[in-house]
């Protein structure tokens, strides 16, 4: 495996620093404050080809791979974790969806749109009562002829009031059966769907998390995403990319924990010398140094295997579990070096401790991924 970056990641990752510099870093503390989903913000990035990082030339996208997407997500949330989180689930969920499901006629009516940031999308999952056991979720789509009719709840959707189309996994079978849920797309728009209540967050503030509602909304049948059962099947392989993605958000976050620490540490004087020369300070930086690296080769064997077509479902996992629980410690030990300062909006520490957390949760939590990789230990 090749660790050295590539003429590709490096011109990624300097226009994604030059982007969040003159875009992001001056607005992002008062998109936090009040929760604002920048939606120019993701116009802008899809002119960049970061709205579909994923997507062939041929459908307007960028036509890379996950070693690049690895790194446009980490460069922006080093800055603004919640900028990285709404463009990781933009690409990887909706958009990944339909990139690797469904049929030719939706690729080319949807992922142009998609790519290029003049939509917006949304990956409804998971429901009130069900998270990591989707299995029994509640929100049904019945048969009426030419069409399917939904009625339910989705909650914690990324892109759930702004999102232009969603991707929607609904139950057709029996509660409980995984080959009993069928995938959708459904416009904004379209009667009986509607946006719900949106979340005031923890962290990640303005990446916007809100419910979709469906009552009686008909879809059509031409908007099945392959067979008719496959739902949550596909939505396990679309979870092994986007723990990918999660991973990547937790190393950028980590990563920007870290160098607002380093650096401040070589600044802050205490007893006539700077503080990063006291071995307390120190070993924190040295195992929190230590972590990223480590984070960072798991997720990038991952970003690796996948590109080269390889079952991830191992891998992803446990670069979504190691990277999101070393941001967690990162932040907190962030937070540490700094001291007061740390506890004041007045320095970033403080951000980067509050958006990390999501990242143990997130399509699938530090527990669930244990299972996940415990099960393909013990085949």
């Amino acid at each position: 495996m090749e660790l050295v970056a590539t003429e590709n990641q490096t011109m990624i990752a300097q226009m994604v620093r030059d982007f969040g510099a003159h875009h992001i870093r001056p607005h992002m503390m008062k998109w936090d404050e009040s929760q604002e989903f920048p939606l120019d913000i993701f116009r802008k990035l899809g002119e960049l080809g970061l709205m579909g990082v994923l997507v062939p030339l041929e459908y307007g996208g960028a036509g890379f791979g996950y070693t690049e997407y690895v790194t446009a997500i980490a460069e922006l949330s080093k800055i603004d974790g919640s900028i990285g989180l709404s463009m990781a689930a933009h690409n990887s969920l909706c958009t990944g969806h339909i990139l690797q499901h469904a049929s030719e006629a939706q690729k080319s009516k949807y992922l142009p749109k998609l790519a290029s940031g003049e939509w917006i999308g949304a990956w409804g999952l998971t429901e009130p009562n069900t998270g990591s056991d989707a299995g029994n979720m509640r929100t049904v789509a019945v048969e009426d002829g030419e069409y399917y009719v939904l009625n339910g709840a989705k909650n914690f959707i990324t892109h759930g009031k702004s999102g232009n189309v969603a991707v929607v996994i609904a139950r057709t079978g029996e509660v409980g059966d995984s080959h009993g849920m069928t995938a959708f797309i459904v416009e904004r728009g379209t009667p009986g769907f509607t946006a719900g209540r949106k979340e005031d967050k923890l962290g990640m503030r303005a990446s916007e998390t809100a419910e979709m509602i469906f009552t009686d909304c008909r879809i059509p049948k031409e908007n099945v995403i392959g067979n008719i059962g496959d739902g949550f099947v596909q939505s396990l392989k679309v979870l092994d990319g986007g723990r990918i993605s999660i991973a990547a958000l937790s190393l950028g976050i980590a990563q920007g924990a870290y160098e607002a620490a380093l650096q401040y540490s070589k600044e802050r004087h205490q007893f006539n010398q700077p503080i990063s020369n006291f071995q307390g300070i120190g070993f924190k930086l040295a195992d929190m140094a230590t972590e990223i690296e480590a984070a960072s080769l798991l997720t990038y064997r991952a970003a690796d295997m996948k590109d080269r077509g390889l079952n991830v479902n191992r891998e992803s996992a446990m670069a979504k579990l190691y990277a999101s629980e070393v941001a967690v410690r990162t932040a907190n030990e962030g937070v540490q070096i700094f001291g007061g300062y740390g506890y004041t909006k007045d320095y970033p520490a403080e951000k980067f401790y509050r958006d990390a957390k999501l990242c143990t949760i997130g399509e699938g939590t530090s527990e669930i991924q244990k299972l996940v990789i415990a099960r393909t230990l013990l085949k």
